[in-house]
C-alpha cells in the first residue's frame, strides 16, 4: 500500500488502524510484521530492516485529522448555536495542529542525536506522522469566549508513525497507538487545558518514537 498525498496516513489510519486495533491487530500489515513493544499499541517492523546507516532523519509535516463524526455529535450536544463548532473552526484548529505537531517531532528527532534534512539521501530517514481520530471535550472556537466542558477526559485521538527509506520509499516500519487524553477524573476542561493535555501526549509520543528508533539501530538488522 502506497501513500500518497498529505493525508493518506490519516486515510489510512481511519479505514485500517482503528478497526485493527478493535478487532485485534494483524500479524502482518503491507509486508511488515508484528513485535512487541511496551510503548506503542501495536508496532510493525519490515524483517531484515537494517537502521544502523540512518544518521538523519526528513520529518514530513503531522498531519491531523477529527474524528468523522466528533463534530456532528458535539453540535447535537450543544444548546446553542454561538456553541457549535464549524466547518471554519475544524479547519483552524487542524492547521495549529499541523504546526505544533511538526515542531514537536522535529525537536524530538534533534533532541534525540538525529540531524534533521530537508532532502532524501542515503543516510536519512524519512518520518511520516498522523494524529487523527480527534475528539475534544473542550474545542477551541474562534470567538473571544473561552469555551468550557465538564467531563472526564479532554478528548482523545490515535498517533500512526511511519518510516521509509528516503530514497527508494521502501517501507520499513509503522506504529499505532491510541491514547485518551487527560487525566480520569471528572472536572471542567477548558481550551488552554485541552491544549496542554494534548500537548503533553503529542510530547511523549514524539520521545518514544525516537526512543524506539534507537532501540531498533541497535538490534539492526532485524530479525
Amino acid at each position: 500500500m502506497e501513500f500518497n498525498g498529505r493525508c493518506a496516513l490519516a486515510i489510512v489510519l481511519t479505514l485500517v488502524a482503528s478497526d485493527a486495533l478493535a478487532a485485534g491487530p494483524p500479524a502482518e500489515w503491507d509486508g511488515l510484521r508484528r513485535v512487541a513493544s511496551k510503548r506503542m499499541d501495536v508496532v510493525y517492523v519490515q524483517p531484515g530492516a537494517d537502521f544502523r546507516g540512518y544518521s538523519r532523519v526528513m520529518v514530513d509535516p503531522t498531519e491531523v485529522s477529527f474524528h468523522k463524526s466528533w463534530r456532528r455529535d458535539y453540535n447535537s450536544s450543544t444548546r446553542t448555536l454561538s456553541g457549535r463548532i464549524s466547518e471554519q473552526d475544524i479547519q483552524h484548529a487542524i492547521e495549529k495542529g499541523v504546526a505544533a505537531g511538526s515542531n514537536i517531532f522535529i525537536d524530538a528527532w534533534r533532541n534525540g542525536g538525529y540531524a534533521i534534512a530537508d532532502r532524501p539521501g542515503p543516510d536519512v530517514l524519512r518520518v511520516r506522522t498522523a494524529i487523527a481520530n480527534i475528539s475534544v471535550a473542550a474545542p477551541e472556537r474562534q470567538t473571544s469566549a473561552r469555551s468550557y466542558s465538564f467531563s472526564d477526559r479532554a478528548g482523545e485521538a490515535t498517533l500512526v508513525i511511519e518510516a521509509r527509506d528516503s530514497m527508494t520509499g521502501a517501507i520499513l516500519g509503522r506504529a499505532v497507538d491510541r491514547k485518551i487524553i487527560g487525566d480520569t477524573s471528572i472536572g471542567w476542561r477548558t481550551t488552554v487545558s485541552n491544549r496542554a493535555d494534548f500537548r503533553d501526549v503529542v510530547e511523549k509520543w514524539a520521545k518514544d518514537g525516537v526512543r524506539g528508533m534507537t532501540e531498533l539501530r541497535a538490534l539492526s538488522p532485524v530479525k
